[in-house]
């Protein structure tokens, strides 16, 4: 084509095929977990026939129940406030640390790890910007912080949720369990935190304002709600109806929020150990690996580095009674490896994506202080478990 001046015009060329080819990759990368999982149900289907009864539903509305509300509390920046009004008291690093790290580890527990990372390792970002420090180090730690904290609550990630269902624990019996751990940690997290250096700060932050107040104190009622469901106070269908209902009146678009994949995942995950829970080699096979609670507690540690702790805890649930052992280990699990807990790529991710060229650094320190948890909460746990 030529313009009125008889010179050819530069048209851009879209190359789709490269396009939807990289959007391919990205959604492999992004849901390698979910694929991982469809996958194994789909092989395992064409040896042993599948049943609907595989497919714990229970777990399936209290994770979708969690996830419309925690949507809610994100889109109504409730934690984004309690954040600001918190790191306004602090004028050192050593304090804005603390807040920042153990408002992820409290959160954790409430809205899940992931959903505390999300919201609090941006602000972290923001927070080190305006004040001139790297932030690497808190990152690291609020990821540590997420997924020690959350391992406190059966909401507080997938694992504990879908343990707490399977094994049908009771609140009390799950909180002695967790408790020793989350006391552990709060105190591995603390030495590492009081051992920065004492550099004086002043923050110059602005209030988060929230609009709309009356949407706060519906999504909290029903936040309590779905909490009594969690704690078989409240039956688990009736808190599903209402949760549907609340959103459909107050905010459609927050179905729109839910991760869907997470819960197809789950779909996959059970399926899949249904199947082969009825092949009498592989059912040997596991139950001989898991056949003490030592071996279930090293064994669900050991496997966590390598599929990732929610993967980890519904392939050996199937094979194991020994919950005690395979909930301290699958969330003591959670440190280690990058992927031994998604909610770690979540950070990972939004840090390296501000801080490009820091990515090896990044993975180093995380590695660093990752392992480091591993030695000092192994041992212990272990010595409270077994002697």
């Amino acid at each position: 084509m030529l313009n009125n001046n008889n010179q050819e015009l530069s048209i851009p060329i879209i190359d789709n095929h490269n396009s939807n080819k990289n959007n391919f990759k990205n959604f492999i990368k992004k849901e390698i977990v979910l694929i991982l999982s469809v996958s194994l149900a789909i092989i395992t289907s064409f040896i042993s026939s599948p049943k609907l009864s595989y497919i714990d539903f229970k777990v399936l509305i209290l994770l979708f129940n969690l996830m419309v509300v925690v949507a809610a509390f994100k889109e109504l920046k409730v934690l984004d406030s309690i954040a600001i009004s918190l790191l306004k008291k602090c004028s050192t690093y050593t304090s804005i640390s603390f807040a920042l790290v153990f408002i992820t580890f409290l959160a954790s527990m409430l809205v899940t790890n992931d959903v505390a990372l999300i919201t609090f390792v941006p602000l972290s970002i923001v927070v080190a910007k305006k004040s001139d420090i790297n932030v690497l180090k808190i990152v690291i730690l609020q990821t540590l912080a997420a997924n020690l904290g959350s391992s406190f609550t059966p909401m507080g990630n997938p694992q504990n949720l879908f343990i707490y269902s399977f094994y049908n624990l009771d609140p009390s019996d799950f909180f002695k369990i967790t408790a020793p751990l989350v006391i552990l940690s709060v105190l591995f997290l603390s030495v590492i935190i009081l051992k920065s250096k004492k550099i004086k700060l002043y923050l110059n932050l602005e209030d988060v304002e929230i609009k709309n107040k009356k949407d706060v104190i519906f999504f909290s009622i029903l936040f309590a709600i779905i909490l009594l469901s969690v704690f078989h106070i409240v039956d688990y269908r009736l808190a599903f109806s209402i949760t549907l209902l609340t959103v459909l009146i107050l905010n459609k678009k927050l179905l729109t929020q839910i991760d869907y994949s997470l819960l197809i995942t789950f779909i996959g995950f059970f399926i899949f150990i249904g199947n082969i829970s009825t092949m009498h080699s592989i059912r040997s096979f596991m139950m001989g690996i898991l056949n003490s609670p030592k071996s279930t507690f090293i064994t669900s540690i050991l496997s966590s580095q390598v599929i990732s702790n929610v993967p980890a805890t519904m392939l050996l649930s199937g094979f194991t009674n020994n919950f005690k052992e395979l909930l301290l280990g699958v969330n003591i699990g959670g440190m280690g490896t990058l992927i031994a807990s998604l909610a770690s790529v979540i950070s990972y991710k939004i840090y390296t994506n501000e801080f490009k060229d820091d990515s090896s650094t990044y993975l180093k320190y995380f590695t660093f202080y990752n392992v480091l948890g591993l030695i000092v909460t192994i041992p212990i746990v272990y010595l409270i478990l077994f002697i």
